[in-house]
């Protein structure tokens, strides 16, 4: 949510200084008119996002990508019951090939009734919508022949080309049960903020729940927001918990003015976090 001329000299810095991932959020629209609250602020107000600039995820990463090298570009997440997944696979295995297989796919239900309905898709059923479309992305994902016959979609015998190198991980974005378990089926599971208080129990029941898939050995990235994140040891304890990733930002997200830092501000600043924190946790 800052300047868009800012995003490719922050990766290129980003990466420099040592971080693993550039997180790129999601956002179709701002309605003039709504009843829906924000999950993930005290008061569910949402008024921060109006007239913020978000760039669409699968644009800004191939960019992105193309001024670095090592970095990984973490969706957080796209909003993937109102768009349809035989374009999302495309666009996904596409931003993939594009940046080395440096793609990692953050989805979640869209909040917000309004997206569904510019977009004309039902706001019923958006979870079942979320397992079927990633049923639908991870099979044409691999480049061979599929076909998909479900609930809501129907797609018939189709391949697509180019195909990624290796499988996108696909995480999970949610804190209600359903995202929990849909998280735990998948690749990983990505944290939206809130109540600090409740983070180990949020974590502890995406344990439980891969436990019951039976998934408890596969490879699960776990990325949270938390004030811990900011010490050496704060990581310790997060890692203790069972995080993979911490997402750390040096400005008020939820600030309703415009961000009016300068590039070299952030770059002092992820600097900083990179020279005090980052080398501490890998020395």
């Amino acid at each position: 949510m800052t300047d868009p001329a800012y995003y490719l000299p922050l990766a290129q810095a980003a990466e420099a200084a040592g971080y693993d991932g550039f997180l790129v959020p999601d956002s179709i629209c701002y309605p003039a008119e709504s009843d829906a609250t924000y999950p993930y602020t005290a008061d569910g107000d949402r008024g921060f996002l109006e007239d913020k600039p978000f760039l669409e995820p699968f644009s800004i990463i191939p960019a992105m990508g193309a001024v670095t090298e090592r970095i990984r570009f973490v969706v957080s997440v796209l909003k993937l019951t109102v768009r349809h997944p035989v374009l999302v696979a495309k666009q996904a295995a596409s931003t993939a090939v594009l940046t080395g297989d440096r793609l990692t796919l953050g989805v979640g239900t869209s909040p917000w009734p309004e997206d569904y309905e510019v977009t004309g898709v039902p706001f019923e059923r958006r979870g079942k919508r979320a397992d079927e479309s990633i049923a639908v992305m991870r099979g044409l994902l691999t480049g061979d022949w599929f076909e998909f016959h479900g609930d809501l979609y129907d797609v018939p015998r189709i391949k697509q080309c180019p195909a990624p190198a290796t499988p996108i991980p696909i995480i999970v974005g949610g804190h209600a049960e359903p995202a929990l378990r849909r998280a735990a089926r998948n690749d990983g599971w990505i944290h939206g903020g809130g109540d600090p208080e409740e983070l180990p129990r949020l974590i502890g029941r995406v344990q439980e729940l891969r436990a019951e898939e039976g998934r408890s050995a596969d490879p699960f990235e776990v990325h949270v927001i938390s004030m811990d994140a900011y010490s050496v040891d704060g990581i310790r304890r997060l890692e203790e918990l069972g995080v993979t990733d911490v997402v750390v930002g040096f400005r008020w997200t939820y600030d309703k003015a415009q961000d009016a830092e300068t590039l070299q501000t952030k770059v002092d600043n992820l600097n900083r976090f990179a020279d005090t924190v980052i080398a501490a946790t890998r020395g």
